[in-house]
């Protein structure tokens, strides 16, 4: 049995029958029978479906929210809003059905046009720091293009997922649509990514095991979406807004507890600003809220494990400038830190994914992009400024999938999100998300 735990509390939430690889088997066959019927509802229908499932998410996002809390161990003011996106995402695909469509190609000799055809069975293979939201990412273009789905949530976080499962079926999406399997990557998930009647994977995790998709869905030319890990710059010049950049940086290095694959862990500040903006950052960093995920107030929450908290504090050398408090007793909690550092060392060059942030200083334009850039991943990053060519010259240098200028926002149900490099390739949400769950087809007709 599986025992889910509160990361608050440590204790057992749910027990839950791990899948085999012959239930796996089971479900890619129920998606199998399951797409012919699915392909062939019209858009329209098919839009009215996604919206009704939006609207139920509204009409349960307490609940939805309160198992992620509990689950996930983030606060609570976090989980609804969550909530509220994972509906949103649900209405965007609701509207963009019948938006996705082909075109009409002038040639010689007759007509050429294209259709965008669904793939068929895609297994969406999803994560333990955002398994509520990051599942609709997935199962909203699928579903909108026509695909049928295998959704295998983490191990560790399997709750959220399981009930947006029962909720698509309230929904009136016919059983076998979508369905929910929940094992251990290294047998269910195996299973889907070599699976020959699973035409797609869309995979959100580590780089590591990002590879070992890649690599087993060769053997049947899958197609495969991958959003791995990320180490982002926030890129602090001198003539930022240094207060505003300050205030919101600790919430970008720090929100869910760091466990972020857009966490701004890499601060880079220009030398000429750079005692000052510590000071600020230190004091901004002192006020955040670390406590009761389910208190309004709380703005961090505990890590997911026992085990990842032994991780992240493996990465904490250097000079400490900053610790803060967390509570005591039973839950898997970790102070937000700041570490005076190079980006030589490797709690810049590694993802944390935990609370632990790196200041580094930088002189000028040309050093700051080289910096940012330095580095394996480009999935996110920001960058502060009040010059408006520098925003844009620094944007375009930088080697990042999600930039925001003065801001540190990485997220927008209708805007691409994917990164550059070893963070991964395709693109969640916005109309782009549907390219990736479609195939092109092209047809000519001779009308000589």
């Amino acid at each position: 049995m599986n025992q889910v735990l509160n990361p608050a509390t440590e204790e057992t939430i749910a027990e839950l029958p791990e899948a085999t690889v012959e239930e796996a088997d089971r479900a890619v066959a129920a998606a199998k029978a399951a797409f012919p019927a699915w392909r062939a509802v019209s858009p329209p229908d098919r839009g009215r479906l996604l919206r009704r499932l939006a609207t139920l998410v509204e009409e349960t996002s307490e609940e939805l929210a309160q198992l992620e809390t509990s689950n996930v161990g983030k606060p609570i003011s976090d989980s609804r809003a969550e909530a509220t996106m994972v509906a949103d995402v649900f209405h965007f695909y609701a509207g963009a059905v019948d938006k996705h469509h082909g075109e009409t190609i002038p040639v010689s000799g007759g007509i050429d046009m294209t259709f965008r055809e669904p793939l068929g069975v895609v297994g969406l293979i999803t994560p333990w720091n955002f398994p509520m939201n990051i599942a609709s990412w997935k199962l909203g273009p699928s579903l909108a293009c026509g695909n049928t789905v295998v959704l295998k949530p983490a191990e560790l976080t399997p709750l959220s997922a399981i009930r947006l499962g029962e909720l698509v079926l309230e929904a009136g999406i016919p059983e076998g649509v979508v369905n929910v399997v929940v094992g251990p990557g290294r047998t269910v998930g195996q299973r889907l990514v070599e699976h020959r009647d699973v035409a797609k994977i869309g995979f959100t995790g580590s780089t590591e095991i990002g590879r070992g998709v890649m690599q087993a869905a060769a053997g049947t030319i899958k197609r495969v979406t991958l959003e791995l890990g990320g180490k982002s710059a926030n890129v602090v010049f001198a003539d930022a807004d240094l207060e505003r950049a300050a205030a919101s940086a600790p919430s970008a290095a720090f929100g869910n507890a760091g466990q972020d694959c857009c966490a701004r862990s890499r601060i880079l500040v220009e030398r000429s600003a750079y005692d000052r903006f510590l000071d600020l950052l230190v004091e901004a960093a002192g006020g955040l809220r670390v406590g009761d995920p389910r208190d309004e107030s709380t703005e961090m929450g505990p890590l997911i494990s026992a085990e990842h908290r032994e991780r992240v504090s493996s990465y904490v050398n250097g000079n400490v400038v900053f610790s803060g408090n967390v509570p005591n007793g039973s839950g898997f909690w970790f102070p937000p830190m700041l570490v005076e550092a190079s980006n030589d060392d490797r709690v810049a060059r590694e993802e944390v994914f935990g609370p632990v942030a790196a200041v580094i200083p930088f002189e000028g334009e040309e050093e700051a992009v080289r910096l940012a850039n330095d580095t394996p991943y480009g999935l996110s990053g920001s960058i502060w400024t009040e010059d408006g060519a520098r925003a844009l010259r620094v944007a375009r240098a930088i080697d990042s999938g999600v930039l925001s200028v003065n801001s540190n926002t990485s997220v927008r149900v209708s805007t691409p999100f994917g990164g550059f490099k070893q963070s991964g390739f395709g693109r969640e949400l916005g109309l782009h998300a549907l390219d990736g769950y479609s195939e092109v087809k092209n047809l000519y007709i001779a009308t000589g």
